[in-house]
C-alpha cells in the first residue's frame, strides 16, 4: 500500500506543509523537525519521488576532457532513473561551492557530486557540508577523499599505483634520471601521485638527485614551466600528473632544442580520446572512466532512494597505455 504525506504527517505529529518542505529537501524545518519527519518517513517505507529533480556536480575542471567525460556518462546512467544533472563550474576551496548550494536547493536538489572539487584539499571549507546534511541531501566524492570527519562514499583511481606504472615502464626503459611535475601541494590526489612517484623510485634505488619533484598549476604552461626546471636537474623521463601537463613538458622539452622520446621521454595521466591524437600520440595513465562514473551513479541512486552505503573511499585501478612520446633511454 502506498504511503501518503498524510500518514507521515500523522505518524510524525507535524503538518503536511512541514511534510512536504521535508520530502522536498526545503528550508524553513527546524532539525529537530526534520528529523522526525525523517524517522517516520523511514518507519513506514516511504520512498522519496525523484522525477526531475537534480544532480548538482561540482568541478572545477570543465575543460578538461576527463572531468566533462565522466560528468557525461553520470548523466547517462542517472537520466532512466528520472534525474537530471547539473554541471556547476567551481574554483576548488572558494565560496562559489556554497553560492551553488544556496541558488539550487530549493529547486530540487536530490544529491550532490564532488568531482575533483573541495572535497580534493587539505584544508576545504566544509560548511557546504554541514548545509547538505542540515538538508539530508547526499553527496559523493570523485578522485578525492573528504576531510576526516566527513561520512561520504568516494569513488578514486589509485594514484599511488598510476605513479608506480609510469615509473616501471619508464625504468624498464633504461631511465635512470626520472622527474615528476605534480599539481600543488596540499591538493590530495596531487600529494598521493608524489608519494608514489617516490616510493616507486626508492624501489628501484634511485637517489634524491635523479628523481626530481615540481609542482605547478594543473595546465599546459604549469608543464611547460616545469619542464625546464626538471631537464636542467637532467632528467631523461618526465611524469606528469595530467595529460595537460604532459603536453606542456613536451612543448618545454622542444623549447629548449629537443625532441620527444629521443631526448626526453614523457608519460601523462587521465587517458583522455585526445592524447590518441597529439603529436606524437601520448603515453598515459588511463583512468577508468566508465567504471568511477557507473560506481558513482550507483552510489547516488541508494542515497537518494534512502538505502545504505558504504561511506570512505573505493580505490580503482588505472592502466598503462604505451604510445608514442616514451622510448628508451638516451645512450650518452
Amino acid at each position: 500500500m502506498k504511503v501518503g504525506i498524510g500518514e507521515i504527517a500523522a505518524h510524525a505529529g507535524v503538518s503536511e506543509a512541514t511534510v512536504s518542505r521535508v520530502i522536498n529537501r526545503r528550508q524553513g524545518v527546524a532539525k529537530g523537525t526534520r528529523d522526525a519527519v525523517e524517522r517516520a518517513m523511514a518507519e513506514l517505507g516511504y520512498e522519496r519521488p525523484v522525477q526531475g529533480q537534480l544532480i548538482a556536480v561540482f568541478t572545477e575542471h570543465v575543460s578538461n576532457p576527463f572531468f566533462t567525460d565522466v560528468a557525461e556518462r553520470i548523466e547517462t546512467d542517472l537520466a532512466p532513473h528520472g534525474l537530471k544533472t547539473v554541471l556547476c563550474p567551481v574554483f576548488s576551496g572558494g565560496v562559489q561551492e556554497r553560492d551553488y548550494i544556496s541558488s539550487v536547493i530549493d529547486k530540487g536538489i536530490a544529491a550532490v557530486v564532488f568531482l575533483s572539487a573541495s572535497n580534493t584539499l587539505d584544508d576545504a571549507d566544509t560548511e557546504v557540508y554541514e548545509i547538505l546534511r542540515t538538508r539530508r541531501i547526499p553527496y559523493v566524492g570523485v578522485n578525492g577523499a573528504f576531510a576526516d570527519g566527513v561520512p561520504a562514499p568516494v569513488f578514486s583511481t589509485d594514484d599511488r599505483q598510476a605513479a608506480e606504472l609510469a615509473v616501471d615502464h619508464l625504468y624498464k626503459l633504461g631511465h635512470r634520471s626520472i622527474g615528476m611535475v605534480s599539481g600543488p601541494a596540499g591538493n590530495r590526489p596531487a600529494d598521493l601521485r608524489v608519494r608514489g612517484f617516490l616510493d616507486a623510485t626508492v624501489r628501484r634505488g634511485l637517489t634524491d638527485a635523479d628523481r626530481p619533484v615540481v609542482r605547478q598549476s594543473y595546465t599546459v604552461e604549469g608543464g611547460q614551466a616545469a619542464a625546464t626546471s626538471l631537464l636542467a636537474a637532467g632528467a631523461t623521463a618526465i611524469v606528469a600528473a595530467s595529460d595537460f601537463m604532459a603536453l606542456g613538458v613536451i612543448r618545454g622539452v622542444r623549447r629548449q632544442g629537443r625532441s620527444v622520446p629521443d631526448d626526453v621521454s614523457v608519460v601523462g595521466y587521465d587517458g583522455t580520446m585526445i592524447t590518441e591524437f597529439t603529436d606524437p600520440p601520448l603515453t598515459t595513465v588511463r583512468q577508468p572512466t566508465e567504471r568511477l562514473a557507473h560506481g558513482v551513479s550507483r552510489a547516488v541512486l541508494d542515497l537518494v532512494g534512502g538505502r545504505e552505503t558504504p561511506a570512505g573511499e573505493l580505490l580503482f585501478d588505472p592502466e598503462l597505455v604505451v604510445r608514442n612520446t616514451t622510448g628508451p633511454a638516451p645512450s650518452s
